[in-house]
């Protein structure tokens, strides 16, 4: 069966992968063996991928559609992709073929890749918790959690995929006060910006770690307490790529706009709104103004 000739409406079992998105992040130090440890306030978005599974006799395989799937090489779907990374970390966890099955995986690629906003994590958490729904494991969350670890550093945030702080090397999870309605806008200009050269090229002061409080009483609560922290990656991903900064001034001058920032280590950013609907009205002028950015707005998970 070819990629075009899949159906996942008939699929048996599908899953969310929310786009992952850093109100703040603050890089507050380095471990010995090179780790940057962080704090960051993670929220994630109504947009994201989506992970279909149809049970069958075949041997476990992955195929990749999509905007941004259909922009990867074949190889993309291959045994080192996190989503099959993630289905044999949990085969290894059951212990026994009893409860595993094998048969297709489809996801479909809705979000940029190399985006600073946890796609191929949240694509990998999605696996976790569709595979143990599907094969009936039933594994506690602690397990998953540390399945999740060993998959990547964002891989446990984005398996509870509710709002967090961050901590760590991103295995340190708290509960975050939740965001009171709000809408957001994402904007990503088209350009992979690459992570490790945005760490080589961050100065080397460290940021402090954020005093947040344990509740919100408004939005504008939470835009005055975001205002006084920052990305700490920012500005090295604008000196790699000049496009984030164009894409936070457009963003800075829409009408409503509460806030903007990049997310992560870039290249997407986004900016807070009332609303919903006022991120979206937001969403399709950016998006009339520059078509090829890709461009999301909506509400919050």
């Amino acid at each position: 069966m070819t990629v075009a000739a899949l159906d996942v409406s008939s699929f048996a079992f599908t899953e969310a992968a929310p786009a992952k998105v850093n109100l703040y992040l603050h890089v507050t130090g380095r471990r010995a063996d090179g780790y940057h440890l962080l704090d960051s306030f993670v929220v994630f978005a109504g947009a994201g991928d989506v992970l279909h599974y149809q049970p069958g006799p075949e041997p476990l395989h992955l195929h990749i559609v999509g905007r941004f799937g259909r922009l990867l090489d074949a190889s993309a779907a291959g045994a080192d992709n996190l989503v099959l990374k993630a289905a044999r970390a949990l085969q290894g966890l059951c212990g026994t073929q009893a409860h595993v099955q094998g048969g297709t995986l489809v996801l479909d690629k809705k979000l940029p890749v190399a985006s600073g906003i946890g796609g191929g994590s949240a694509d990998a958490a999605a696996t976790l918790r569709l595979l143990d729904r599907a094969w009936n494991v039933q594994a506690s969350r602690e397990d998953l959690l540390k399945l999740a670890e060993t998959l990547g550093a964002d891989v446990p945030v984005c398996l509870l995929s509710q709002t967090t702080r961050m901590e760590g090397i991103g295995e340190n999870l708290t509960p975050a006060p939740h965001l009171p309605e709000c809408g957001m806008v994402l904007v990503n200009c088209g350009q992979a910006v690459s992570t490790p050269e945005v760490f080589r090229r961050r100065d080397g002061a460290f940021a402090p770690r954020a005093a947040m409080p344990e509740h919100w009483d408004n939005l504008a609560d939470v835009v005055a307490f975001l205002a006084q922290q920052g990305n700490s990656l920012e500005a090295p991903a604008c000196a790699v790529c000049p496009p984030v900064g164009h894409v936070l001034a457009d963003l800075s001058g829409q009408d409503g706009c509460l806030m903007a920032r990049m997310s992560g280590s870039g290249a997407t950013c986004f900016a807070l709104f009332a609303t919903p609907q006022a991120a979206r009205q937001a969403a399709d002028r950016l998006e009339d103004a520059h078509p090829a950015w890709w461009v999301w707005g909506g509400g919050l998970v």
